[in-house]
């Protein structure tokens, strides 16, 4: 059961474990977006994205036979990292499945965590199935990169976090692949402030969960071609999704070259680094259609330099 509970459940559970990342705030942000912004910076997590708060949380609750056993995951490479450096945290194997596209810095931090890693095509493999089958033939426990209470309710953690910080907020901007962060801090942040608006941003060329909920369900589109590769989900979970479905307020769509800008404008002016998947967010507020007090989670900067500076070359 998702709910404000098991996210303070979590956040107990991952208490000295993961990091409780800084909210940043801009002056240059604010004038340029028309908001008094407050920005959760997950890119300081550890791993480089808030991933590893669910991982942690769903693997720290097997039960000992299963840890002794290992865990399995598939993951364009975010949940990966996190997924390998959770098991390893516990004491635990972790095989993970990635695409074979998959940024190179993420492949190598993922097996710099001790996990094994094997690959597939992305555009012509069915990363579920063959997940399911990997764990189903190893013995391992399947932890979901979204789809999973559990990993939800950690991810929650970053709005708790924040609005405990930030006291009540306006609005709420989160960036959506899957919906497990979306889940989780709409929980959060509608359990402390029913009034609270939150807002979904997705890339324009991944935009099932904005289809969807446009249709009243789970609308399937092809595989995304876009920088954000964290966020080409080709349909929205079927349990992140009941939850969005009742909570989220709106989406906003932002084009590659939006996310470009914001990369550009968080390492000159934020003097952070985000990758694309990590700035989307950023990338809808600097739309500047939003009001009032704003928070807003960039959600990771795991990004290599060649491929930084090729993007904003």
């Amino acid at each position: 059961m998702l709910d404000l509970e098991a996210i303070r459940s979590a956040a107990k559970r991952i208490d000295g474990v993961a990091h409780r990342t800084p909210v940043l705030t801009s002056t240059t942000l604010d004038e340029r977006s028309g908001t008094s912004a407050f920005l959760k910076a997950e890119n300081f997590q550890r791993i480089g994205a808030f991933k590893f708060r669910g991982a942690y949380n769903a693997i720290s609750q097997l039960a000992p036979e299963q840890l002794a056993k290992g865990v399995a995951a598939y993951s364009s490479g975010n949940h990966a990292q996190a997924v390998a450096l959770a098991a390893q945290l516990l004491d635990t194997r972790a095989v993970i499945l990635m695409p074979k596209d998959a940024p190179a810095s993420k492949l190598a931090a993922t097996r710099g965590y001790g996990a094994e890693v094997l690959t597939y095509d992305r555009y012509t493999g069915d990363r579920e199935a063959l997940g399911n089958e990997l764990a189903r033939d190893r013995g391992l426990a399947l932890v979901p990169p979204y789809e999973h209470p559990h990993i939800m309710a950690g991810q929650g953690t970053v709005a708790l976090e924040l609005l405990e910080e930030t006291g009540p907020l306006d609005t709420l901007v989160v960036p959506i692949g899957g919906g497990g962060l979306m889940a989780g801090c709409a929980t959060a942040a509608k359990g402390l402030h029913p009034g609270i608006r939150v807002i979904g941003v997705e890339p324009e060329q991944a935009d099932d969960t904005k289809r969807s909920l446009a249709a009243g369900e789970r609308v399937q589109i092809p595989v995304a071609r876009t920088i954000a590769d964290g966020l080409a989900a080709e349909i929205p979970g079927e349990l992140t999704f009941s939850v969005n479905q009742r909570l989220v307020d709106d989406m906003l769509l932002v084009s590659d070259d939006e996310i470009r800008e914001a990369m550009r404008f968080a390492f000159e002016r934020l003097k952070i680094v985000l990758e694309p998947s990590g700035a989307t967010s950023l990338a809808g507020l600097l739309k500047g259609t939003l009001h009032g007090r704003v928070g807003v989670v960039l959600s990771g900067g795991n990004i290599g330099v060649e491929r930084f500076l090729d993007l904003l070359a």
